[in-house]
């Protein structure tokens, strides 16, 4: 793009390759920018709540995945306009921070922004409408922080994680077992919890998945599962009280680093250099044995020579494990990652009371377990389904369930679910619009009409008469000033989420709101869009 001007001074603008390009401006820009937000918003809207619908995703190469996780939903689907990318990356960052409520923060910018089309219509200035939002959102930031509840618990008393866990899994396919799998999840993060600093490190939990059993054999294993078997099929398939040299170097002759070639003419010759061979692989199994070592966990293969000698000196020992299955390893015996065999000494090795192989159904897939670890800070859940969609969705179920556990130890305010929470910032918000004087009060009110709209989707998800439904809650959070009247989903008879146990994080909440409103802002600021028009 490039100005210049005519010979009386007026500048224009030349436009290179102009036939190729497209210009919207003004009013045209934002509600292109607006029906392109709320189209992506409209794909999520039907999956929003435990009565929501999953969406089947293909991707070019031909997998499928079946998911109902908003994050996942955007980052499988190919975006071409740059409005619809940001709802994207939107719904990302939700995911990176929280981990949890990536649909809703999607629905509800989408309904933000069709609350702004109403106001742009009527000839008000974008910048007053982002302005009214961003007061509203202030608005509702506090309010959530006045009727957030408490909740403490501790290591003996995990319940009231137990019941966060299952609201966040209630939306999921796994909503079946989702009192088991809330346990488990509980359980993996204070099994890694420090809970003196409020930290989690969720890189201590590793999730592994194999095809086969059904999803209630899920379970929670104080250690490491490793996807290998013992290199060797003679080799015990179990050892108590093992002493693990973690090792990354192979367990093969050296190689010179220049290129060689050795000549040989006679069978002593050939003698010579196999008996040095296997002297090399014998000091290697006794450097071994000598420092005590009952396993060798090796990051690379070895020579079918070493497989026989360590078979043969009752030295067990698995190869090809990963890299970060190695650290996890390390962290979960206590033991040191050995780069070279001269460096092998007792102090180094890890410790655990139980290693075994245990094999699954009547396929030769077997996994080798690591448990009651000398430091049980590295843990695994390993999750069993029908078929590979079913264990990825666990997975990312799960992932949300972990998120919501870890963001409650950090903080553990909560506030209540089933849309309880947005109906009474909309009533909260509509209150405190009359304290503006000025535009901005029809964009505040707008902010609290688009709150409806999580309700609304929860609602007619569940096959609900959705205006009814949400003008009975309404009135109802009003009458009896009581902040917990929600939804009811599920059809148990009550509005009261307190007493259905649907809870949600502050945090979680407070961050929808935050990140939902920073990028309607950001599209009701754009009023001039040149594109190339090859789409």
């Amino acid at each position: 793009m490039a100005l210049a001007f005519d010979e009386y001074g007026r500048p224009f603008i030349i436009l290179k390759e102009q036939d190729q390009k497209t210009r919207l401006r003004g009013l045209d820009a934002q509600k292109a920018n607006i029906s392109a937000g709320k189209a992506v918003a409209r794909i999520l809207r039907t999956s929003l709540g435990p009565k929501g619908m999953d969406k089947m995703l293909q991707s070019p190469d031909g997998d499928v995945t079946i998911t109902n996780d908003g994050a996942t939903i955007l980052e499988q689907m190919d975006v071409d306009n740059q409005i619809a990318k940001l709802m994207v990356e939107l719904s990302r960052s939700q995911d990176y921070e929280i981990g949890d409520g990536t649909t809703g923060v999607v629905v509800m910018a989408g309904s933000l922004l069709e609350q702004a089309e109403k106001l742009l219509e009527r000839g008000i200035h974008p910048i007053r409408v982002a302005e009214g939002y961003e007061m509203a959102s202030r608005i509702a930031f506090q309010h959530l922080e006045n009727v957030a509840d408490k909740f403490e618990f501790d290591a003996t008393n995990i319940e009231p994680l137990i019941q966060t866990c299952m609201t966040t899994l209630s939306s999921k396919i796994v909503n079946r077992c989702k009192r088991s799998l809330a346990e488990i999840a509980v359980k993996a993060v204070l099994a890694v919890a420090d809970l003196e600093r409020k930290d989690v490190n969720l890189d201590l939990i590793k999730v592994e998945g194999k095809v086969g059993g059904k999803l209630e054999d899920t379970e929670l294993i104080y250690g490491i599962v490793v996807d290998k078997d013992m290199s060797h099929p003679q080799m015990p398939k179990q050892i108590e009280d093992a002493k693990i040299a973690i090792l990354t170097c192979p367990f093969e002759p050296p190689k010179p680093k220049t290129k060689h070639k050795v000549d040989i003419d006679t069978v002593e010759k050939f003698q010579t250099l196999r008996q040095q061979e296997q002297k090399y692989f014998d000091d290697m199994v006794q450097k071994c044995k000598d420092v005590g070592a009952t396993l060798v966990i090796c990051q690379w293969g070895f020579d079918d020579e070493a497989n026989h000698l360590l078979m043969h000196r009752n030295l067990p020992a698995v190869r090809w494990v990963g890299g970060v299955e190695l650290e996890l390893i390390a962290i979960a015996t206590g033991g040191r990652i050995v780069p070279r065999f001269q460096e092998l000494t007792p102090e180094k090795l890890g410790r655990a009371g139980l290693v075994r192989e245990k094999a699954f159904g009547t396929t030769k897939d077997r996994m080798i377990y690591i448990e009651h670890c000398a430091n049980s800070r590295a843990v695994t859940i390993f999750i069993r389904g029908g078929n590979k969609m079913m264990i990825e969705e666990t997975k990312r179920s799960l992932h949300d369930a972990l998120c919501v556990a870890r963001n409650l130890i950090r903080n553990n305010s909560i506030v209540y679910g089933g849309g309880s929470a947005e109906v009474s910032c909309s009533i909260a918000v509509e209150a405190a619009a009359d304290k503006y004087p000025g535009v901005e009060q029809y964009a505040i009110r707008a902010f609290a009409d688009a709150l409806d709209a999580i309700p609304m989707a929860l609602a007619e998800n569940s096959g609900l008469q959705p205006i009814e439904t949400l003008s009975a809650v309404k009135s109802q959070q009003i009458k009896e000033n009581n902040h917990c009247c929600g939804i009811d989903c599920n059809d148990i008879g009550t509005n009261d989420m307190r007493e259905q146990n649907v809870i949600e994080t502050l945090i979680g909440k407070q961050q929808q709101i935050l990140l939902a409103t920073q990028v309607v802002k950001m599209i009701l600021k754009i009023d001039d869009v040149i594109s190339s028009s090859d789409y």
